[in-house]
């Protein structure tokens, strides 16, 4: 399935089969880790469009930290408790969110999710739309996002897609800093990774 960013992680998938390079137990999987490529451009140039119907191009971004999630807008519950965890982090990010900081939500199911299904599942969510964009496209383009965090779209024997329930850091160049297993992580020391990303910190 997913095999995030060639780390030693395991992609925590409710109700689904995981398939990735590294196995490790739940319990053996930290709730952040740094990744192990920070060479891999993870804003390109590319022409999506957000849930007010607005032109969307990552490349936009370079120059703050991100935080990107991928979701769904008919996902029957993990996609929830996912947004759940990204407003928690929003909330401790404050005036922070928007003004040095962006949260990105990418939907995995282009094909179904365009602008009005994801801002009703946003304002569903409460999602603070200053500072946090839910995000569609062309499938071919949002497969090309993806693919710059090493994750792939598939969908299981009856249909459903797989979840991606992982959180990832995006420097202010572009490059991913750290991952986090979103069930496990602490909002708060989210937010304070992202602070210290948009302070130019060193990640190890």
């Amino acid at each position: 399935m997913r095999d995030g960013l060639c780390t030693p992680s395991v992609l925590v998938v409710i109700g689904l089969l995981v398939m990735s390079a590294c196995r490790h137990s739940p319990e053996a999987t930290p709730a952040a880790f740094p990744v192990a490529d920070r060479t891999a451009d993870c804003l390109p140039d590319l022409p999506l469009v957000d849930a007010t119907g607005r032109p969307f191009t990552p490349a936009s971004l370079l120059g703050r930290p991100l935080l990107f999630d991928f979701v769904y807008a008919s996902c029957p519950g993990p996609c929830v408790v996912l947004t759940s965890r990204m407003a928690a982090v929003a909330k401790q990010l404050g005036h922070d969110l928007g003004a040095t900081a962006r949260i990105v939500s990418v939907t995995v199911d282009p094909e179904h999710d365009g602008p009005p299904e994801l801002l009703r599942f946003a304002r569903a969510q409460g999602a603070d739309l200053d500072g946090w964009s839910f995000v569609t496209g062309r499938p071919e383009d949002i497969d090309t996002l993806m693919a710059r965090f090493r994750l792939t779209r598939e969908h299981g024997a009856d249909g459903p897609l797989h979840h991606v329930l992982e959180i990832f850091l995006v420097g202010p160049d572009g490059h991913p800093l750290r991952q986090y297993v979103a069930a496990r992580a602490d909002p708060a020391a989210i937010a304070d990774d992202v602070r210290r990303a948009s302070r130019g910190e060193h990640f190890e």
